[in-house]
Order: structure tokens, then C-alpha cells, then sequence
């Protein structure tokens, strides 16, 4: 039996791998308008990244926030599909700011810290890699991700 992946796509758990969660991403007209990525997706855990340019930056030169937050819920929303399957939303997340975001690349990594049947709670820790490939961590994310027969 297929499910239907939040970006319309039916496809059955066995095949939803880091091929089919790039496409789901692409689906998203803001996701390709920021150039995001998936890097790595499964067993519960996902990367997304963002190339850094002057266009998301705020008037201070740093990285905005709200980018952060989009990569956030985004790395969070993939991690919890890896665990619960592709039909997810988020319920809810919130982000804590630890220091500017400066660099070449934006880097959201997020795990399932716990998973049920219809929902699963994330952490996502985002990072900026300048261009030696150094990173720094800027921010830090936690949410709930569930299954979108679950969703109110």
C-alpha cells in the first residue's frame, strides 16, 4: 500500500529513501527557491543544507533567522518521516538562537530522540560551515513530527 508524502508523491515505505525525499523537498516551491538539499536521510534521522547567499541575509549581514527556522522545521519534518513514514506534518517546534549564523553553508542535522506509532519528537542541531569546512553551531531546534492521519 502507497502513502501519499506531503509533497503529493505516492509512494510505499520501502522506497521512501534519500531519492525520494530529495523529490518530496523539490516539490516545495520555498525549498527551491532557498536551493535546499537533503544529504543524508534515514533510520530516523536526516540532513538538510542551504548554500549561504546575500539574498538570505538580514540587515546585519548574518544569516536570517527566519532561514534558520525554515531549515529547522524542514531537517525535523524529514527526520520524523524517516522513522513514521512519508505522510508527516509537524506539529510543532520551537528554536533557540546561540550566536549569529556566518559562513559558506548552512547545515541542519535532526534525529528522532523518541517515536511512537503516529508521532515522533526531534532534535535538530543547525550548524554554518565556512569554507575550510569548519562548523559552528548557531542554533538549535526541537519539535513534533506526526503522521498525517493524526494531524488535527
Amino acid at each position: 500500500m502507497g502513502r501519499t508524502t506531503t509533497g503529493g508523491a505516492v509512494v510505499s515505505d520501502a522506497d521512501f529513501g534519500l531519492d525520494v525525499a530529495q523529490k518530496v523537498l523539490d516539490s516545495q516551491p520555498f525549498s527551491r527557491l532557498l536551493g535546499a538539499r537533503i544529504t543524508a536521510f534515514g533510520d530516523g534521522a536526516a540532513v538538510l543544507e542551504v548554500d549561504i547567499r546575500d539574498e538570505l541575509r538580514q540587515q546585519n549581514g548574518y544569516l536570517h533567522g527566519g532561514v534558520l527556522a525554515y531549515a529547522a522545521d524542514n531537517a525535523l519534518t524529514f527526520a520524523g518521516g524517516a522513522a513514521l513514514g512519508p505522510a508527516v506534518l509537524t506539529g510543532g517546534f520551537s528554536i533557540q538562537y546561540v550566536r549569529p549564523a556566518t559562513g559558506a553553508t548552512l547545515v541542519a542535522r535532526a534525529v528522532v530522540v523518541h517515536g511512537g506509532r503516529r508521532q515522533a519528537v526531534c532534535r535538530c542541531d543547525l550548524h554554518v560551515r565556512d569554507e575550510a569546512g569548519t562548523e559552528t553551531l548557531c542554533a538549535v531546534a526541537q519539535g513534533t513530527v506526526l503522521t498525517a492521519a493524526s494531524a488535527p
